[in-house]
């Protein structure tokens, strides 16, 4: 486990992009939705604005099941932060339908992924992921509520968020350990806790879906701010 520590949420997102342009912009990426993934997104566009044509391969980690125009849609935040500018071939990037029945999505993009990735262990193979963690430990759609449940899941499933009910699309525990590289990118003082009880494997880590991601190849790593990292540097 590698454990990447910086002073904001900027410079993490700096160094971030960095990283998967030194080491995967011609590989397949999982990316993930929420707030915290936008200054990455806005750091990769700018720091790839003179770039055309990309062989980058983007997919989701999850998407909520919404239209691609609305606002809570995972796709429609990269595509105004991240797809402009014809940076990346538009044929490269594979979206989660999430305006779509779900169970036929899930299954649906299960078929996508084995078509268009390298199958390892049976199992479409991601070069790179970057998972967010909730508050409550979740990962991906993974809720702490149905985990256990889902875990013997295939490589896509459906999941319920515990409070708005919300059906949402997301990439299982299988599959997320099955990639070659796996990147928690976390910021703000509001998962400090749940991060240092996943990494020291204290409290009630193991209620946390988060826990679970152990990717086979090893090649796990941690990038925090300060914040995020405050109960880990005491």
């Amino acid at each position: 486990m590698n454990i990447n520590i910086y002073k904001n949420k900027e410079e993490v997102s700096e160094k971030l992009s960095d990283h998967i342009i030194k080491n995967h912009i011609n590989n397949s990426i999982a990316l993930s939705g929420g707030s915290t993934p936008l200054l990455l997104f806005k750091s990769l566009s700018r720091k790839l604005s003179s770039s055309k044509n990309l062989n980058t391969k983007f997919y989701w980690v999850d998407e909520r099941c919404v239209p691609p125009d609305s606002d809570e849609s995972n796709y429609k935040m990269a595509k105004e932060n991240l797809f402009i500018n014809n940076i990346f071939k538009s044929e490269n990037i594979y979206r989660i339908k999430g305006e779509n029945e779900p169970q036929k999505e899930a299954i649906s993009y299960d078929k996508n992924l084995r078509k268009t990735l390298k199958l390892k262990h049976d199992i479409p193979q991601f070069d790179l992921i970057i998972l967010g963690i909730g508050d409550d430990g979740h990962t991906a759609s993974l809720f702490p509520h149905e985990f256990q449940n889902l875990r013997g899941e295939e490589e896509c499933l459906v999941a319920t968020h515990p409070s708005s009910g919300q059906k949402r699309i997301s990439l299982s525990e299988k599959i997320i350990n099955n990639a070659k590289e796996v990147i928690f990118h976390v910021t703000g003082s509001g998962k400090k806790y749940v991060i240092d009880e996943i990494i020291n494997k204290t409290g009630n880590y193991k209620s946390y879906p988060a826990s679970y991601i152990s990717p086979k190849s090893t090649n796990l790593s941690w990038y925090l701010d300060f914040e995020a990292s405050e109960m880990l540097t005491k």
